[in-house]
């Protein structure tokens, strides 16, 4: 089954900042959008799903964030924490095109239940 995207055009790459990221609140859901040191760009729901904490406020190394109320670590590309635990939160694409990020509302991986 393929998924079709619904791509919103959000801001221009450099609004976001490196190493860091902006959050998106819908009625449903905040989602964080990520910029690590090599431009990518990574968006995810914005509660880390062990205690909640905003990860929005982690540390981003690599494709990775760290959560900043106890140190789980969340990868961006897909997720998943990398703990003892499954866990994962939703991951959403996003897309880059002339120096404007784009993001689809529609998750791809919805989280752990």
């Amino acid at each position: 089954m393929t998924k079709e995207n619904n791509w919103v055009e959000l801001c221009q790459l450099s609004e976001i900042p490196e190493r860091g990221c902006r959050v998106v609140v819908t009625d449903e859901i905040k989602i964080a959008i990520f910029r690590t040191h090599t431009d990518d760009v990574y968006a995810i729901e914005d509660k880390c799903p062990h205690l909640g904490g905003a990860l929005s406020e982690g540390i981003v190394h690599g494709a990775q964030v760290t959560c900043p109320l106890h140190n789980l670590v969340i990868n961006l590309v897909n997720g998943e924490a990398l703990g003892p635990e499954p866990m994962c939160v939703k991951s959403f694409d996003v897309k880059k095109e002339d120096g404007k990020v784009y993001l689809d509302l529609v998750p791809v991986k919805k989280e752990a239940a």
